[in-house]
């Protein structure tokens, strides 16, 4: 597991009522960096920066929404690989093991239940 994850999730960026770039945030960030960018009632929008593996994990009681932005996300499931490039999403059910590999410098919209620990069960 790559220890050098730089994961907030006790900050919400910006709150409800307020427009912000997408683009530009993960544009200045580097990888491993994940954080809320709003909440949307009882979910969250998150943005992570990553460049190679993560881990194999899970979330037991929430699917788990991803949206490339930029670059490519390879979602490896137990039976299958999922390709995403910018603009291609996909949706991790809840309970299914997967492991995520940004091929190069990629760019992620997550959408998951609020409180969610973005490493997994």
């Amino acid at each position: 597991m790559n220890t050098a994850y730089d994961i907030d999730t006790d900050t919400i960026l910006h709150s409800v009522g307020t427009d912000f770039d997408i683009t530009s945030i993960g544009a200045a960030q580097s990888p491993w960096w994940n954080r809320t960018l709003c909440a949307v009632n009882d979910t969250w929008v998150r943005l992570g920066v990553l460049d190679g593996d993560f881990h194999w994990h899970k979330h037991d009681n929430t699917d788990e929404f991803f949206m490339v932005m930029e670059g490519q996300l390879d979602i490896e499931l137990e039976d299958r690989m999922v390709t995403l490039k910018p603009g291609q999403a996909f949706t991790v059910p809840k309970g299914v093991m997967h492991f995520p590999h940004a091929r190069g410098r990629t760019v992620v919209l997550m959408i998951e239940r609020a409180g969610v620990a973005p490493t997994g069960d």
